[in-house]
């Protein structure tokens, strides 16, 4: 819940300055969400493919509350590749507008890939309409971890 003294959070475009800021939200993220998840990436090569990858050539969006960035979000087409929030400011509403956003921004549909063992994430994409529809042994991802394929159609 957002309290009164919390800074307003606005949805904008990531730029090549919130590469660092955006990426060191993944990571966190990352870590609090998926504890028994192992990144293939170190942090320095998550941070690597955030500025010269994923913020200029993906459709990139950052939550910016007074001038931090608290979540990040990646739409690739109709692909919801990337939603990770600042751990702390879980439960705030931001993920709602992340995926208001995202489609808005893909009306036709969205499909996303999640880890099997993330239940929040699936409670939460449920919850927005999404709906399971293929469940992997996890060998076709970096993490080779089972993961699970949610689609929404409007």
């Amino acid at each position: 819940m957002r309290s009164d003294s919390d800074p307003e959070v606005v949805l904008r475009r990531a730029t090549a300055p919130d590469a660092r800021p955006a990426a060191d939200v993944w990571l966190r993220s990352f870590a609090a969400a998926l504890p028994t998840v192992v990144s293939p990436r170190s942090a320095d090569d998550v941070r690597g493919h955030f500025r010269d990858v994923v913020v200029p050539f993906r459709e990139t969006w950052v939550a910016d509350a007074g001038g931090t960035v608290v979540g990040v979000m990646v739409v690739n087409g109709d692909e919801l590749s990337q939603l990770y929030l600042e751990p702390d400011w879980r439960g705030r509403g931001i993920g709602d507008l992340f995926v208001g956003l995202a489609k808005e921004r893909s009306p036709r549909g969205l499909a996303l890939w999640t880890f099997q063992v993330n239940k929040p994430a699936h409670r939460f994409y449920e919850r927005h309409g999404f709906v399971a529809v293929e469940y992997t042994d996890g060998s076709g991802n970096e993490e080779r971890e089972p993961d699970v394929r949610y689609v929404w159609r409007p």
